[in-house]
């Protein structure tokens, strides 16, 4: 049984733990606040974009532009974005889980070929030790995000493409939903999908003028799309990161307090019994030397 030193000890421990996790908390919730700014920012122009492409596109586009043509599938490329560190819940293990189901349940059934990108220390330390081929690794882009950051993953990813290393870029990331919810989607960058916002058959479609023309307009904005994409996963990724760790250390500091409350309550027993039982050993004792 624990002596009641060995309780204090304990409750020193607990209560210096609770410091640290209350502190990291703030810390998350003072940058979540900017990140979700940067999130809410980043969203309208990156569905804009995406809408304008959709109305742009037109079947014959499809051969005329490689990022727009699909391919028989046999490559693919996986970017996992993971934390560069810990202590933010189960982040990194859906995002490791999200990828795991992916390749067993989705490419590998269909003999595809699988590569990773890892942007993110957590989902590069665990996916190095599994059987799966690595492409490249970017670690620390989370602690000072960029958008020179975007180039980057966009040049690995557009040039690996365009030289037919991988027929299709999925992103597999978290969504930021709110402070408590994040949302684990995988996300095909390339080939680019065009949404369903072509206007239905029947109806009379709009008569634009493009100056200079649609392919150059096309040319023009195809990368911007790209980019933009990009940028807003990161951001998403970053944003539920700081909310997934904002939460987990939240319900730390609350779990400090609760053990720290049970302890003191065994703390004070523990002592009252060790009171008791010296004034009883007293009592004792001069009892015992009156009757002598």
């Amino acid at each position: 049984m624990a002596t009641l030193r060995d309780i204090k000890l304990r409750i020193k421990g607990i209560k210096n733990t609770e410091k640290i996790t209350n502190a990291m908390k703030m810390v998350a919730a003072a940058k979540l606040r900017k990140a979700q700014e940067r999130v809410t920012s980043a969203r309208p122009y990156a569905h804009k974009i995406s809408s304008m492409i959709s109305h742009l596109v037109s079947p014959e586009d499809f051969s005329s532009f490689p990022l727009l043509e699909i391919r028989e599938v046999k490559k693919v490329i996986v970017v996992v974005l993971s934390a560069d560190r810990g202590l933010c819940g189960a982040f990194n293990t859906n995002i490791i889980k999200e990828t795991h189901r992916l390749i067993n349940e989705v490419l590998s059934p269909n003999g595809i070929n699988t590569q990773l990108l890892c942007i993110g220390k957590k989902g590069f330390d665990y996916f190095k030790k599994h059987d799966i081929q690595m492409l490249d690794k970017m670690i620390g882009v989370f602690s000072s995000l960029e958008f020179n950051t975007t180039n980057k993953v966009s040049d690995i990813l557009v040039n690996g493409y365009l030289q037919n290393k991988f027929d299709k870029i999925i992103f597999v990331y978290n969504e930021f939903k709110s402070i408590i919810q994040q949302k684990v989607i995988n996300e095909t960058l390339l080939p680019i999908s065009i949404e369903a916002a072509k206007i239905e058959e029947g109806k009379n479609e709009a008569n634009y003028i493009f100056e200079p023309n649609k392919k150059e307009i096309l040319k023009y904005l195809l990368p911007k799309h790209l980019s933009a994409q990009i940028w807003r996963m990161l951001l998403e990724s970053n944003a539920a990161e700081l909310g997934a760790r904002m939460t987990a250390m939240d319900n730390a500091t609350t779990n400090a307090k609760e053990l720290i409350r049970t302890l003191t309550i065994t703390y004070n027993k523990e002592r009252q019994a060790a009171i008791t039982k010296e004034i009883l050993e007293i009592v004792s004792g001069a009892n015992a030397l009156r009757e002598a």
